[in-house]
């Protein structure tokens, strides 16, 4: 987990979430579709962001400052990384990860983790920026400017979808927000389903009932 940028830039984190307010709503709205109830984990809970108003109790997070952040807002939050899940099987009724996608060191083997801590039928969402989407060119193209993305790895919907599917992962849901660059958001924008308008994307996955692949 590259967690370098969010130790050194942690008051740049949290600016960005009052900067950029309307998209972080509206990541918020397109989240919350997607979300079951029951007992959720947060991976990468960073600073409690969405965790905390999504009423998400325990959260995961590599990086300390972040940890301290999240802790304060009320999240049970221990170090580790989403590569070796410090929880038992089958511990979950789901497990969220936004925006930590782009920052794993190995994406199949955090998939396969998150498979192995959800309860059979549980559901696996992941919010992410879309590669092929306006605002994922634009990270894409400016990443090495940028004090968090410069370590980044973006991914398109269709091979996110491959990495779930190869974990195990069935019933794909989709929901997309963001359909402009942030600088000419100025309201909350629209939840809409499935993907291709949207900068941000959400995929709700789930674990078959038989807990078999």
């Amino acid at each position: 987990m590259k967690i370098q940028p969010f130790e050194t830039h942690t008051q740049k984190y949290e600016d960005w979430f009052k900067k950029n307010k309307y998209a972080y709503l509206s990541e918020l709205n397109a989240v919350k579709e997607l979300l079951p109830e029951g007992k959720g984990v947060e991976i990468g809970v960073g600073s409690g962001r969405f965790a905390a108003p999504l009423h998400i109790r325990f959260g995961l997070e590599p990086s300390e400052k972040m940890r301290e952040i999240a802790k304060k807002r009320g999240i049970n939050t221990i170090e580790g990384v989403a590569e070796k899940l410090p929880y038992k099987n089958e511990e979950f009724d789901y497990a969220l990860m936004v925006t930590t996608l782009c920052f794993l060191d190995d994406v199949d083997k955090s998939f396969k983790e998150v498979y192995r801590i959800l309860k059979p039928g549980g559901c696996f969402i992941n919010g992410f920026v879309d590669r092929e989407s306006k605002i994922g060119k634009l990270y894409e193209k400016n990443k090495q400017q940028s004090a968090f993305y410069s370590v980044a790895k973006f991914y398109s919907v269709d091979e996110v979808v491959e990495h779930l599917t190869r974990a195990g992962f069935k019933d794909f849901n989709y929901r997309q927000t963001i359909f402009f660059t942030l600088d000419k958001i100025n309201s909350i924008n629209d939840v809409k389903k499935g993907y291709g308008e949207g900068s941000f994307v959400v995929i709700r996955a789930r674990k078959p009932r038989t807990g078999k692949k």
